[in-house]
């Protein structure tokens, strides 16, 4: 067997490995859901409130209303706006907690995701450029199998 047929296999288990993996996380659907939702709101496709609550005075000190995505920083928050997405524009804010407050997000409109799908990155700049081609795997299945008839 070539080198180039040897990195073939070896990239296809990897693949099939990272598939397995992923697919036997699918048990619960909330959380399919859940991660859904949370990336949805984090590319600015959710209307969101954020409100800041000072636990000892019991008053609102802040409350921000728009699609935004949401970080936790050292001692609070870093909250990325889309102003307008057409234009590109956005603001960054930092959200500063300390013992005194809290704050809570609301999703204000909610978001149609599925509750079954699964999205399987690979990035190419990571992995070893590879090319298959049908006439190689049909050989190695050949081989694999033990037929050699042709």
């Amino acid at each position: 067997m070539n080198m180039k047929r040897f990195v073939a296999i070896i990239v296809a288990l990897v693949v099939l490995g990272v598939v397995a993996v992923s697919m036997s996380g699918c048990g619960r659907q909330s959380a399919v859901v859940s991660r859904n939702v949370s990336k949805e709101a984090d590319n600015f496709n959710v209307m969101r409130r954020l409100t800041v609550i000072n636990t000892r005075t019991d008053k609102c000190i802040l409350q921000m209303t728009g699609k935004m995505s949401l970080e936790d920083v050292e001692n609070g928050l870093a909250v990325l706006v889309e102003v307008d997405r057409a234009k590109g524009i956005y603001q960054k804010h930092w959200v500063y907690l300390n013992q005194d407050t809290t704050y809570t997000v609301e999703d204000l409109n909610g978001v149609s995701v599925s509750k079954y799908a699964y999205e399987l990155e690979f990035m190419p700049q990571e992995l070893v450029p590879v090319r298959i081609t049908a006439n190689e795997l049909s050989q190695d299945v050949k081989q694999i199998t033990g037929d050699e008839s042709e």
